[in-house]
């Protein structure tokens, strides 16, 4: 017969007044973790309390109750109930459901009460907040009872709303938390179990492969072709967007790329239309040109249409009240918000007068075209005014200048000595009529009059530099400029064909922007730069000198013609304005690098940006995913490819000391020097302007040389 088991007696419970309890020294829970005391406070206050407190009673010296009791285990609750009691929202007599405790240990009551504590799982959470959304509660009334945001429970929401079969697995602990999340970003059951089980024979599951696999075949709602049509637009025209919640998505991928790429074709032949009807000749429509597609097209610039008398006066009232605000607040640490708001709104108004429609002649009209295309912001994009070569008009060309045919034929001296000779003196000295100078003697003069501006300029920095420039500027910004005797042509060459999407670059947009401001500064015609440049302060001249000598930089390494000493210097111009092209705005994106080197190279480039541990997680990856891991990975890291790196300036040498030598032994170590190198395999240039003997060769005199 089985012995009778002892049935266990629970605790007492009773209700004690708030003022009769107090905190006791034995509660094992000193770090502060889960909700604050002020949020515990308002759930008590919505839900009043939950559950008991554990307590136990003090004692006197005999051993009996005090009336007075210590709580080892429930802490929290009491320091919220005291903030109530603070507040006076609770009596301080009010009556506290307890637990009185007396066998055991207090610190044990502690214990036992945190550790057995079974925290809620995540998935329980989420499915509590479905249920709550299904019963009529909205995400801000779920959110204001449980003390979080409105997003929180946005999120948990979509949790809850994966695939059944997922959310087993999540609980079955076969899936991560991060997992989960990734396969809210799109919310087809089908396709979300179908990805699951495809991973399961993948090497990795990282998130960022399954957001890949399920936005597979969508457009980024970032991308122009989305930022142009609208994302309001093409929810409209019964688009789907897909949305992550729990990273930043960039507005997150249309799903619909058939439809979106119809929509943008008719906006932008819409667009295109409304261009046509301004007149011109052809009109190219594109979602984007290659960078570089105008560079063989003559420009017609505009002018801007002058505001009229009310928009002058309306721009001076703008003007003004600017000026005594700012006056007005000039001492001021910060400007007020509503000033701050007013000074914004000003400076819009201001920016709109100013942005001014571009005027056309009717003949420019006859002959140019215009390109319409997306810009990379997603803005319209229009480039208004060029001419092709075979629209450009005929100009005829000056058959008489000055009285003399440039197509009469000069007969050689040496073949007939009826011509002129060489000093310009005819064979017929008693023809005493006035004829034109010959060719041969304009030619001697001028040879003269070129020397003696050579000279001069030479002694006026000032008067060289605006010549300089006059050439460079009527080389790069005029379609025909020959206007200047300063022979400098300088080589911008063109890179559109090379780089891809080079147009995006920020730095290109940058220089793409000073072009644009400095074609608007400068005179239409070129036989007018002159005199403009000549009233230009210095500052504006330095810096479009700088803009037009940065315009021939080439530092561009081609195969079939290499440089050497050109990049060399190229690295030391680089080095000496502190280039950093991460800083400039280089990304290593699939597009730019990533896409177009081996998988070796990418794993190199992870490891040496992010460490062995990345590099090997994506080894076993396939190129595609590759490289968009890598992609991922290198955001943000600074990396850059050898050939974008700008290494530092060599240390200066020590200063050399110097000593008075013989000239025998510089010209000595000078044949030594050109020995050397064509024993190198230098080819030395020949001047013929250059002489070793300067025609002071008979003097003996000391010259400075470095040692």
């Amino acid at each position: 017969m089985r012995p009778t088991q002892q049935k266990i007696t629970l605790s007492a419970s009773r209700d004690i007044p708030f003022n009769k309890l107090m905190l006791s020294q034995s509660n094992v829970r000193h770090v502060k973790a889960g909700v604050s005391i002020e949020e515990l406070a308002e759930d008590i206050a919505r839900r009043t309390l939950l559950s008991s407190i554990t307590v136990r009673p003090v004692l006197d010296d005999d051993g009996a109750e005090t009336g007075m009791y210590t709580i080892p285990a429930g802490g929290r609750r009491f320091r919220a109930l005291e903030l109530l009691v603070k507040q006076k929202r609770m009596n301080k007599t009010a009556l506290v459901p307890c637990i009185v405790r007396t066998d055991g240990l207090a610190e044990e009551d502690s214990l036992a009460e945190n550790v057995q504590r079974a925290p809620l799982h995540p998935l329980d959470q989420f499915r509590a907040f479905q249920a709550m959304r299904e019963k009529g509660r909205t995400e801000e009334e779920i959110a204001a009872a449980f003390f979080v945001s409105a997003s929180v429970v946005k999120q948990r929401l979509k949790l809850a709303a994966v695939a059944p079969s997922l959310l087993d697995a999540y609980a079955e602990e076969e899936m991560t938390l991060d997992q989960l999340m990734a396969f809210t970003v799109n919310p087809d059951h089908a396709r979300q179990e179908q990805v699951w089980e495809a991973l399961q024979q993948h090497y990795s599951k990282q998130p960022y492969e399954i957001r890949r696999m399920l936005t597979e075949g969508a457009v980024r709602a970032s991308d122009r072709r989305a930022q142009f049509v609208g994302l309001d637009d093409y929810v409209e025209a019964g688009g789907e967007v897909l949305r992550d919640l729990f990273q930043t998505d960039d507005g997150g991928w249309l799903q619909d790329a058939a439809l979106l790429e119809t929509m943008v074709t008719e906006k932008l032949t819409e667009e295109a239309e409304a261009i046509r009807a301004e007149g011109w000749k052809w009109i190219e429509v594109g979602t984007d040109f290659p960078y570089g597609h105008t560079y063989d097209l003559r420009r017609i610039r505009g002018e801007a249409e002058p505001m009229s008398e009310e928009e002058d006066a309306s721009y001076a009232a703008l003007k003004a009240e600017y000026d005594a605000l700012e006056e007005a607040h000039a001492e001021a640490d910060e400007l007020p918000d509503e000033v701050d708001q007013r000074l914004g709104e000003i400076e819009a108004a201001m920016e709109a007068l100013q942005d001014r429609p571009i005027k056309f002649e009717p003949e420019d009209y006859a002959i140019a075209g215009a390109f319409v295309s997306i810009d990379s912001s997603g803005g319209l994009r229009v480039e208004r005014g060029y001419v092709r070569a075979e629209d450009e008009p005929v100009v005829e060309s000056d058959d008489d200048i000055d009285g003399i045919s440039t197509d009469t034929d000069v007969t050689d001296p040496q073949t007939d000595r009826t011509a002129t000779d060489e000093t310009g003196a005819e064979d017929d000295e008693d023809d005493d009529g006035t004829k034109p100078l010959s060719d041969r003697l304009i030619c001697d003069l001028t040879v003269h009059r070129t020397m003696a501006l050579r000279d001069a300029l030479a002694n006026d920095p000032q008067l060289a530099m605006l010549a300089c420039l006059h050439a460079m500027v009527l080389q790069l910004f005029y379609h025909y400029g020959q206007d200047s005797c300063v022979e400098i042509t300088p080589r911008s060459t063109q890179f559109g064909s090379q780089a891809p999407n080079l147009g995006d670059a920020r730095y290109v947009q940058s220089i793409d922007a000073r072009v644009e401001t400095w074609a608007g500064n400068l005179p239409k015609a070129p036989e007018d730069l002159w005199d403009a440049l000549a009233e230009w302060d210095s500052n504006s001249r330095d810096a479009l000198f700088a803009h037009c000598v940065a315009m021939t930089v080439n530092a561009v390494q081609e195969p079939h013609h290499r440089k050497p000493r050109q990049i060399a210097h190229a690295d030391v111009l680089a080095a000496t304005l502190g280039l950093d092209m991460a800083k400039a705005g280089w990304r290593p994106t699939a597009g730019s690098y990533l896409g177009r080197v081996t998988k070796a190279q990418i794993l190199d480039a992870v490891r040496e940006a992010k460490g062995d541990k990345d590099a090997d997680r994506i080894a076993g990856f396939k190129k595609p995913d590759m490289v968009e891991a890598a992609e991922e990975l290198l955001a943000g890291t600074g990396w850059l490819p050898q050939p974008l790196r700008t290494a530092p300036l060599t240390e200066e040498p020590d200063e050399p000391e110097f000593e008075i030598v013989d000239e025998d032994d510089v010209e000595r170590a000078e044949e030594s020097e050109v020995q050397s190198t064509a024993n190198d395999g230098e080819t030395a240039m020949d001047d013929p302007e250059v002489s070793a003997d300067d025609g002071d060769g008979g003097q003996d005199e000391q010259l400075v040389a470095a040692e």
